[in-house]
């Protein structure tokens, strides 16, 4: 379960801003917000059910997507992925001379088995500058271990798995994925939460929709992904996966490099071993009086439509977050969804009827159609705008003053923010005046 994550330094983000996921002491209306979208996560710990992010384009929104998810990769993949002398893909802040010469931080606290951690690092792209992991305990935190460039200090009594393994930790690798690599129990733990941890990044990302394709083929959880899919109503009866063999073309292009035709004669060599995979999708078939004559196929990626390939790619991560507890964060949402579609995936996050788990929900979204104080509480609404220097800052609705007072919890929020109350809307300048300023120029 994750509590708050923060970053700095990273992309947009020059000074640090943390989103978080434990609620604040506010009463809802109506009240059954606060035992729908909240619930208990351990002794005086209580988090929100789901999030949504809004904010202008190019305001950030995606940038703290996309820092979640490095974070998330570069946990588990740092021990292999890095060799020595490879650069680290750290993106810093690059309107400000400063920043841009320093290390991007991330910070993120989330419990794991009723153990609430905290862990963090900061690197450059030469090496990872410090790196941190605490436990809290009975009344305060304890350090498991605590590094400052070359120099890593364990805990001998709390953490001796990562004893000995100091020296072998590369300067461009986390010593939390070396200990987990060197089967340490606790590091373990985290690295795998870490790789549980979900993050789609849209509608541009194709790696969502081929992740999506590789998981419904393998996942126990096939059916309710397929009934999701159903009753997203998108006129899909039923799912299938269909492989056949590659069929490479009998020559290649003239242009094609030595060494490109070497690899394609290498592969149709082994023709009978590659597979090409698809999905399929089936829909009704009528005939002219409107009865039913059986199913046809579709090829998702070539005959259905964007929103069909999108509500496919997010069904894997949403039943899986519900059925096992998880953590899902989505950059765009609703794209190419209708918002009633949105509200009712949302639904599922908020209601513990279909969450037993308290799996939890981050989003990105334009769509004011969802800013309700019906559907959210108001630490569950955040906003992302960008100053006049480039750089983005973070804030929810409950920590928002109008007149030096807060947010009512009966406020129209969606006019609200449109009105640019809340911030974080377009500055859009006199358009007609620009089209009228064209045309007498012509």
């Amino acid at each position: 379960m994750l509590i708050e994550f923060s970053v700095e330094n990273f992309r947009s983000f020059q000074d640090q801003v943390t989103l978080s996921m434990e609620a604040a002491k506010i009463s809802s209306r109506p009240a059954s917000l606060d035992e729908h979208n909240v619930f208990s996560a351990g002794k005086n710990v209580r988090l929100l059910t789901s999030a949504a992010i809004y904010g202008a384009n190019a305001s950030g929104k995606s940038n703290l997507i996309a820092a979640l998810r490095f974070m998330r990769t570069f946990v588990g993949r740092s021990f292999s992925d890095t060799q020595v002398g490879e650069p680290i893909p750290v993106e810093p802040f690059r309107l400000n001379t400063e920043t841009e010469r320093l290390p991007s931080t991330f910070e993120i606290v989330f419990l794991i088995a009723d153990e609430q951690y905290r862990y963090g690092f900061a690197a450059n792209s030469e090496q990872i500058v410090r790196e941190w992991l605490f436990r809290l305990g009975s009344s305060r935190e304890l350090t498991l271990f605590e590094r400052h460039d070359a120099q890593i200090k364990v805990n001998s009594r709390s953490f001796r798995e990562g004893l000995g393994l100091e020296k072998r930790t590369r300067s461009n690798a986390l010593f939390l994925s070396v200990v987990a690599q060197n089967n340490g129990a606790i590091a373990g733990d985290l690295v795998r939460w870490f790789g549980q941890l979900g993050v789609n990044l849209g509608v541009t990302d194709k790696r969502d929709l081929i992740e999506a394709l590789h998981n419904f083929e393998r996942s126990s959880d096939r059916e309710a992904i397929e009934e999701l899919v159903r009753r997203l109503d998108i006129g899909i009866e039923a799912i299938a996966i269909e492989r056949v063999p590659f069929q490479p073309p009998s020559t290649m292009p003239a242009e094609v490099s030595e060494l490109m035709q070497q690899m394609f004669d290498r592969l149709t060599k082994n023709s009978d071993k590659v597979e090409s995979v698809s999905v399929k999708t089936y829909h009704q078939r009528y005939d002219r009086d409107g009865g039913s004559v059986g199913t046809v196929a579709f090829d998702l990626e070539a005959q259905e439509s964007a929103g069909t390939r999108r509500a496919f790619a997010l069904a894997y991560p949403i039943v899986r977050a519900l059925r096992k507890g998880g953590v899902l964060v989505v950059d765009e949402l609703d794209a190419r969804m209708h918002p009633n579609l949105a509200v009712e995936l949302i639904k599922l996050f908020n209601d513990p009827v279909t969450n037993p788990h308290h799996a939890q929900l981050i989003f990105t979204t334009h769509n004011t159609n969802l800013l309700s104080a019906k559907l959210f509480r108001r630490d569950q609404i955040w906003f992302v705008e960008k100053s006049r220097r480039g750089a983005s800052d973070l804030y929810s609705l409950v920590e928002y003053r109008l007149d030096e007072r807060m947010v009512r919890n009966d406020a129209s929020f969606e006019k609200d923010y449109i009105a640019g109350r809340y911030g974080a809307v377009p500055f859009i300048g006199d358009l007609a005046g620009l089209l009228e300023a064209e045309h007498g120029q012509e």
